[in-house]
């Protein structure tokens, strides 16, 4: 797993949330709702540690307000520079997004991304274009991506956020590459798998 701190403003930010959070459980939540609290609660943590931007919905959407943005920017960088491709698969459609515009500002580059609103029509084209053409960084919400791909082409996967449940994350990396991976080192045809890290 590859760590980078949280940006100043994200660690402010989630230290607020978590105390706020907190004072609020322990003083006018009843026990119905604390379960959902919880949930909520984890769910705003693991969006401030993506980008404050999908947190509050507004702001700015740089990078460089993320500390997990730079450090996946760093990764793919010497994966593009090497001329190989690489799957960045994600638990949200806006984070996805925000990943597109990053890719796209840094590098010049437009990437695929693949979501549950894409169509057949357009899935299939984006997974011809991945395996024999040009594009090298193809996003994936981990839902559509989990769905019986054969992405062959690439030799890296990131898991950006991390699913609820782990089987699910394993099993689109599995799809995707149709071979067994360990999480840091190179498999026999030299592809790599790394978790961003998740703080939440």
């Amino acid at each position: 797993m590859c760590i980078r701190d949280r940006t100043k403003t994200q660690t402010a930010l989630y230290e607020s949330v978590v105390q706020t959070s907190l004072a609020k459980l322990e003083s006018s939540i009843d026990d119905d709702n604390r379960d959902v609290f919880i949930l909520k609660l984890i769910l705003d943590l693991k969006q401030i540690s993506n980008h404050p931007y999908q947190f509050f919905k507004q702001g700015s959407k740089h990078y460089s307000k993320s500390g997990k943005a730079m450090l996946l920017l760093d990764i793919v960088e010497n994966i593009i520079e090497s001329g190989e491709k690489v799957l960045i698969f994600t638990q949200f459609k806006e984070m996805g997004d925000l990943l597109v515009e990053f890719i796209r500002d840094k590098f010049d580059q437009e990437p695929l991304f693949l979501h549950g609103g894409c169509s057949r029509a357009q899935r299939d084209e984006m997974i011809w274009k991945f395996q024999n053409s040009y594009p090298q960084v193809f996003i994936l919400s981990i839902k559509a991506g989990g769905q019986g791909l054969n992405l062959t082409a690439a030799n890296h996967v990131i898991h950006y956020d991390l699913w609820w449940n782990p089987a699910v994350e394993a099993q689109a990396t599995d799809r995707a590459f149709r071979i067994c991976l360990l999480y840091t080192s190179p498999s026999p045809r030299d592809r790599t798998r790394t978790r961003m890290p998740s703080y939440a």
